[in-house]
């Protein structure tokens, strides 16, 4: 395909081309020197006056527009970037604990623009997250913060009480002016250096800070233009992700390029009213393609509250929906497409795709032309580390999305965690990675590192191995992901961390989670979590030594002052029909009070913690 053919039509001169970034067999070679500041200051020459990044906020009125442009940008770079260099050299760490907005854009590039490396993490206004912020601190120790001047004494509130944390130095994003950045001392970046730590959602363990890499950075967002086939300049994002979210950072990093641009929003004001995120869909549908990102409960939910009013404008035509983060439900993305469907969204708009941040985000996802498309494997074979087609209407069918193909110049081998071996497609194992978009490991952490960043395939498959054209002296990425192949395409079942394992059999939580929901009207969709206990072998009613389920949701709407029981015996009876699992604990809880990581995502290792340790009440 020619790429550049597609692009040159409207790309001003001097912008990144993509057959820059492809070598003469068509993979990812990005040119000498690329880096992020190298692509924005390529933005501020050739396309100054464009937007750059526009911010809907909501907070003080409803959808005041805050705009940047990229010549805008650069100057706010130079002079946050000097009073960086005040403070932090080179290598030093600089957290941003900023609201989502341009500010926190702009101290973001800032701090890779003066030679430091830049952990993107948030505001302790953040409820219920407060632990992980302290943890992610502690960990990276950085040198200075940055903030904004309406959340500065929260954070200095907040570092007061992180006695064992050297105090950084606080930076205020806002007050400082632009001719600061005639002190700037230009930085050389190695497109091996470090440009960001991203710390893990903490979902199955502490979050640990991910070395991301410039060259890292720019592959994986050219891995995601080609993939999702965002060739056309005239491709905007809209975003109400977390900026300290590896996706939310991957909704920036595109415009940058391509000399687009990118509307923002904060998670609150789309949680509020997720219509707003329709209205900036339709708003950029207008303007040409744009494109979106979001979990499984952001669709949800917007089916369920974010409907345009009566005679709004609204045009869904040109919209791309990425949806991953977690197992892709098909049930989020029929209610979305039910719900909208009658606004112009193509059938092809889904992309369901899959990723992590140690591989900077993006590993894969669907053809750019395809439609979102499910098989049914058998729960039994599941089970036993099989995937086997059975029809969708068989009894012991489960539903899984198919997350499409790998993304260029990346290899993913499905392999037995115990052996190294490569397994065969249809079987269910870990996910291994090689390429150039992994990360260099976790900050401060060797032996995690060594554990997780180096293993070795010991043995690939003679015929149809997924290790072709990887790189035998390169160490392979564990993913802790179970998923298998499939006619090319990639399933994923799980983590390995939230398997269940139950007499030596291997139960899948999101599946019985999603038993337990049909189950009962009582159970809040997307709120319930499954996991295994250890037996009280005192305990007449369990096998010695054998793990006992517990299942635990929260109230869904309408039923906090209902009894419970009817439908706990609902569950009870439910989920040994279909799974063969005895449920040992079933605990109903008020909206909110399952954990939750800071994308969103169940928590399920911390559910299962706090029932041991008694949060729930005693059992």
């Amino acid at each position: 395909m020619d790429y550049g053919s597609r692009q040159d039509s409207a790309a001003p001169k001097g912008l990144l081309l993509i057959e820059d970034c492809l070598d003469a067999t068509g993979n990812i070679a990005l040119p000498p020197g690329t880096t992020l500041i190298s692509l924005i200051q390529r933005n501020v020459a050739n396309v100054g006056d464009a937007t750059a990044y526009r911010y809907l906020e909501h907070a003080r009125s409803e959808g005041h527009v805050l705009e940047v442009t990229w010549a805008q940008l650069g100057v706010r770079l130079q002079a946050i970037g000097a009073r960086v260099q005040k403070f932090a050299g080179d290598g030093d760490r600089v957290a941003i604990l900023a609201p989502q907005g341009i500010d926190y854009v702009a101290g973001f590039y800032a701090a890779i623009k003066a030679g430091t490396i830049a952990v993107p993490l948030f505001a302790p206004e953040l409820p219920g997250h407060a632990e992980r912020l302290e943890t992610a601190l502690l960990d990276s120790e950085p040198t200075a913060v940055l903030t904004t001047a309406a959340a500065k004494d929260s954070v200095e509130s907040f570092l007061d009480g992180v006695p064992r944390l050297r105090r950084p130095h606080v930076v205020v994003i806002d007050q400082i002016p632009d001719s600061e950045g005639e002190r700037f001392a230009p930085v050389e970046l190695g497109v091996d250096q470090v440009s960001h730590l991203q710390y893990t959602s903490g979902a199955t363990r502490p979050p640990a800070g991910v070395e991301i890499t410039h060259r890292a950075v720019g592959t994986n967002l050219v891995q995601m233009i080609l993939s999702i086939d965002l060739l056309n300049r005239n491709t905007h994002g809209v975003s109400w992700l977390p900026l300290y979210h590896d996706m939310g950072l991957s909704m920036i990093g595109f415009p940058a390029v391509y000399g687009g641009h990118s509307t923002l929003m904060s998670p609150t004001a789309f949680v509020r009213r997720p219509q707003r995120w329709i209205q900036a869909l339709a708003a950029g549908s207008r303007e040409g393609r744009v494109v979106t990102a979001a979990p499984n409960f952001a669709y949800e939910w917007t089916a369920q509250r974010g409907l345009p009013a009566p005679g709004d404008d609204v045009d869904l035509s040109n919209v791309v929906l990425i949806i991953g983060s977690e197992p892709v439900s098909i049930d989020a993305m029929t209610a979305f497409n039910k719900a909208f469907a009658p606004y112009g969204l193509p059938r092809t708009a889904f992309k369901p795709s899959y990723g992590i941040a140690e591989a900077t985000l993006m590993i894969a996802t669907i053809d750019h032309d395809a439609v979102a498309s499910v098989a049914y494997f058998d729960r039994e074979q599941l089970s036993a580390g099989h995937a086997v087609r059975v029809a969708a209407g068989a009894p012991n069918a489960v539903a899984h999305v198919s997350c499409g193909r790998i993304a260029r110049s990346l290899s993913a081998v499905i392999v037995d965690p115990d052996t190294g071996a490569e397994l065969a497609d249809g079987a269910i194992g870990e996910v291994w990675l090689q390429g150039d978009n992994v990360g260099r490991g976790y900050w401060g952490r060797p032996e995690e590192t060594r554990l997780t960043f180096g293993a070795t395939l010991r043995s690939r498959l003679r015929e149809g191995s997924h290790a072709e054209g990887s790189k035998p002296d390169r160490t392979w990425l564990r993913t802790g992901d179970l998923a298998t192949y499939l006619d090319g395409e990639l399933y994923i079942a799980g983590r390995i961390a939230d398997l269940i394992v139950i007499d030596d059999r291997h139960y899948y939580p999101q599946d019985i989670e999603a038993t337990a929901a049909e189950a009962t009207p009582m159970v809040r969709r997307g709120y319930v979590t499954a996991f295994a206990v250890p037996a009280d072998e005192a305990s007449a009613d369990a096998a010695a030594g054998s793990p006992r389920l517990v299942i635990i949701a929260e109230r869904a709407a309408g039923t906090s002052r209902d009894d419970p029981q009817p439908a706990i015996e609902a569950i009870r009876a439910a989920v040994p029909h279909r799974h063969g699992l005895t449920v040992f604990d079933v605990r109903f809880l008020p909206a909110g009070a399952i954990p939750r990581t800071t994308s969103g995502k169940l928590a399920r290792v911390a559910c299962r913690a706090q029932y041991l340790g008694g949060a729930f009440g005693a059992p």
